[in-house]
């Protein structure tokens, strides 16, 4: 029986070590998955100090799993991997072949079976959507046509590592997991992998069939109740139901419900509320599982298998980016796209810890191969930001060679952002309002009414295009970051407004606008409370709207209006 204060204590070092290390990896300009990795070896029995407790640690990992796949599903796209299906599909299947039989010829040189060989260069061919995501928004590369490749390129690895978390169970008495397996034939193997895809089946027509119907109903009822708590209990009870009882019902993964139960309330108009109200927890049991990844990997690998390390770490980087750019350069995609691909896809992430630990689980991979991988994982992601580092200097000797000559569609269309969406060089005397939601959109359509150019700053990217689609010159990205704020053209702006809920964000932004880039620039912000006034105020807001008290005050203005109060009011006045 656990220590009553085992749960505290995991929850209380994972969360403060994954924080101080996660701000320290930042700082170093690294991602912060780093950090919660290395918290986790910290925290870890293979290091001196404190312990996690053992058995704990993974099942809090799983809840971060269900919560992760849920997050995949939640903003699945079919549209946009549609739009790019032509080159996203195949390249991402023709890239896990290729890196999987790479990695299986490094294990069998190692002198590993051929199923753990198998299962390992699997767990070596599926980048960290995390990673990717996080350098392709920090480079404004999102909304380009590379960029959207990569994101489909990505979603086509996430959906094939689920349907191997869905059937390596099935596969893993056939692979050799299970001594007695030797005695089954062809047809037992391909029964126990008939039985699993019909699970499956059974699984995903019920989802689609009621699945589909009853969660968006279910949350339009709880919506309608008016009560948060319960709007975002209801999220997480369908994210953690559906994927507790597909596993029991059904025999299929948490990862696999989770991700359905995702993908169905993404087709809610509720989705967006879903996924910002669940938002915060899945972060926080995401970290948990990078710690409690980080918590399974011991570093006296480094010294004892130095070259195993090293080999993994050069299939990982080098094997999969000149993969990746060998088939995107037969698909005769530019340049730039296949070196945008080839820096993407030279690390791992996620996918990789839940296949390691599954094939652990399975006795499909060794202690060994899982810690090749847990190494292989920090290195390439802490050597990704050197990498996209020399990519931006490939984009700017690119562009700086394109300026000379005539561009044709195509170079136009990989270099820069659609010239639609484009801020105007000869922008000037404009607003920019940072934040197109209920707020931001009403401030931007009465600005316009009025004549006032408007430049909106958005990083939601349904929100982006809603914006764009309203006719207003839109950049896409956290208001916070340089290249964001620099792109609306500050030094040419008559007045920022800023109608985030997010203060510290915004007090961030307003202080850089203030000192470097416009010092006469007017700034207005949006405050729910007198302390976040005074920390608006403090950074250099000219004004702050509190929204409460302007509520009252046009309420009360309201009030004085109707008849039984004018007299009073004329009165008064």
């Amino acid at each position: 029986m656990h220590h009553p204060t085992s749960l505290i204590a995991i929850l209380s070092a994972g969360f403060v070590l994954a924080f101080v290390l996660g701000m320290a990896a930042q700082k170093l300009r690294l991602s912060p998955l780093v950090g919660y990795l290395v918290a986790g070896i910290i925290a870890g029995p293979f290091t001196p100090g404190f312990v996690a407790d053992q058995t704990l640690a993974p099942q809090l990992a799983e809840i971060g799993v269900i919560l992760l796949m849920f997050g995949v599903g939640l903003h699945f796209s079919l549209a946009d991997l549609v739009a790019v299906k032509r080159y996203a599909i195949p390249g991402a299947l023709g890239q896990i072949l290729a890196t999987t039989l790479i990695g299986t010829a490094l294990a069998h040189v190692i002198g590993w079976p051929l199923a753990q060989g198998a299962v390992f260069g699997l767990a070596l061919s599926v980048a960290s959507t995390v990673v990717v995501l996080r350098a392709l928004e920090d480079r404004r590369l999102l909304d380009t046509q590379r960029g959207r490749i990569a994101i489909g390129w990505l979603v086509v690895e996430d959906l094939a590592m689920v349907l191997v978390l869905v059937l390596l169970p099935a596969l893993a008495g056939a692979l050799g997991a299970d001594p007695a397996a030797g005695s089954r034939d062809a047809w037992q193997i391909l029964g126990a992998l008939g039985g699993t895809l019909l699970k499956v089946g059974a699984f995903v027509a019920m989802m689609l069939v009621v699945g589909r119907r009853a969660i968006p109903w279910v949350l339009e009822k709880v919506a309608g109740t008016g009560q948060r708590e319960l709007f975002t209990l209801a999220v997480l009870a369908i994210a953690l139901g559906v994927a507790f009882g597909s596993a029991k019902l059904f025999d299929v993964s948490f990862a696999l419900g989770a991700f359905f139960a995702g993908m169905l309330l993404n087709e809610s108009e509720l989705s967006h509320k879903a996924a910002a109200d669940s938002l915060p927890l899945r972060d926080a049991f995401a970290v948990l599982f990078f710690v409690s990844v980080g918590m399974l990997f011991d570093p006296g690998i480094l010294l004892a298998h130095p070259w195993r390390v090293l080999a993994t770490f050069a299939v990982v980087t080098c094997g999969n980016a000149l993969v990746a750019l060998s088939l995107v350069r037969l698909m005769r995609l530019p340049r730039l796209t296949a070196l945008t691909l080839a820096v993407s896809l030279a690390q791992i992430g996620e996918f990789s810890f839940i296949l390691a630990s599954l094939g652990v689980d399975l006795h499909l991979l060794d202690d060994e191969a899982r810690d090749l991988i847990l190494a292989a994982a920090l290195m390439s992601i802490i050597a990704n930001p050197f990498a996209f580092a020399w990519l931006d200097r490939q984009q700017a000797r690119h562009e700086a060679n394109e300026a000379n000559i005539a561009r044709d569609a195509a170079q136009a269309a990989e270099a820069v952002v659609d010239s639609q969406f484009q801020i105007p060089a000869d922008t000037h005397g404009h607003a920019i309002v940072i934040g197109y939601g209920r707020v931001g959109q009403q401030l931007a359509a009465l600005l316009h009414e009025r004549k006032v150019p408007v430049v909106v700053i958005e990083d939601d990217a349904d929100k982006v295009a809603r914006a764009r689609a309203d006719g207003f010159p839109t950049v896409r990205g956290n208001v916070a970051a340089e290249r964001v704020l620099e792109e609306a053209r500050p030094q040419h702006a008559c007045m920022a407004v800023f109608a985030i809920p997010r203060t510290l964000e915004a007090g961030v932004a307003i202080a850089r606008l203030k000192a470097e880039l416009n010092p006469g620039i007017g700034v207005l912000a949006r405050a729910h409370s007198e302390a976040e006034v005074r920390h608006l105020l403090e950074h250099g807001a000219d004004g702050t709207v509190l929204a409460e008290r302007e509520l009252a005050y046009s309420l009360a203005e309201m009030v004085m209006s109707t008849p039984p109060y004018r007299a009073l009011r004329a009165a008064a006045g």
